[in-house]
């Protein structure tokens, strides 16, 4: 939420250069269909640079950022010689992340710049964080689980240069990606300096089956539940009379 705000007030302060240096980007598809038999895609993010300043090529840097969620960390600790939940941090930070650039985010820009934005995984920070003693541990832990999780990424060359102007990036939707609304943000950098940036929603959903039975869970939670539970025991009872019979 930190990152949306410092977005809307880049895009804010470039609206009296748009007449210059400007960016025009889009998603090759602006919905994500999930189903049961979905194995993961990859979305192209593509652009051009309007009226590119003489001084050459600037850098391109695209981040995709999934929903927020609430996620709790915990660091085990060993006492009296036994492994056991001690400490522990609730994190809100997206769901989902991926970065790409033309080149390393430390060339692009300054740290203070990337941590502004929210640029690379170093520079993720939660918007909100609750945790025994420094966050950073837990912060750190869970962009490494979500990194393996294949949830967060990031491409130090990951911007395909077409043209001086034109530019596209490949972006990895793997099958565990959590289902909500995502943001597309591309930033054109010049001399370490963010000139021009542009955002477009993307949304990921369940179809078929699977999101009637999202819906129906949503919208009638008790008959949800007691329609589990009852198909719990009838699963139950029926395993134990063929087991019986086979006997």
């Amino acid at each position: 939420m930190r990152c949306a705000f410092a977005f809307a007030a880049l895009l804010l302060a470039a609206c009296p250069a748009a007449a210059e240096e400007s960016l025009v980007a889009g998603v090759s598809q602006d919905v994500v269909q999930i189903s049961s038999t979905y194995t993961g895609t990859d979305l192209t993010v593509f652009g051009a640079i309007e009226q590119p300043s003489e001084g050459g090529v600037g850098d391109i840097v695209v981040v995709v950022r999934g929903p927020d969620a609430m996620t709790t960390v915990r660091r085990k600790d060993r006492i009296a010689g036994v492994w056991i939940n001690n400490a522990r941090a609730r994190l809100l930070m997206p769901s989902y992340y991926f970065v790409a650039s033309t080149r390393r985010l430390d060339s692009v820009a300054g740290r203070d710049v990337l941590g502004r934005y929210g640029l690379g995984l170093s520079n993720l920070r939660p918007d909100s964080a609750v945790s025994d003693g420094d966050p950073a541990p837990f912060e750190n832990a869970l962009i490494r689980a979500q990194a393996r999780a294949r949830l967060y990424a990031q491409n130090t060359t990951g911007v395909e240069m077409l043209s001086n102007t034109l530019f596209r990036v490949k972006v990895p939707i793997p099958a565990g990606v959590p289902r909500g609304p995502y943001n597309v943000q591309v930033y054109l950098f010049r001399d370490g300096t963010v000139v021009s940036a542009q955002s477009t929603p993307l949304y990921v959903d369940q179809t078929g089956f699977e999101r009637g039975l999202y819906d129906f869970s949503r919208d009638r939670p008790f008959t949800y539940g007691l329609v589990t539970v009852l198909l719990g025991i009838a699963m139950g009872w029926m395993s134990t009379f063929f087991f019986r019979r086979g006997a």
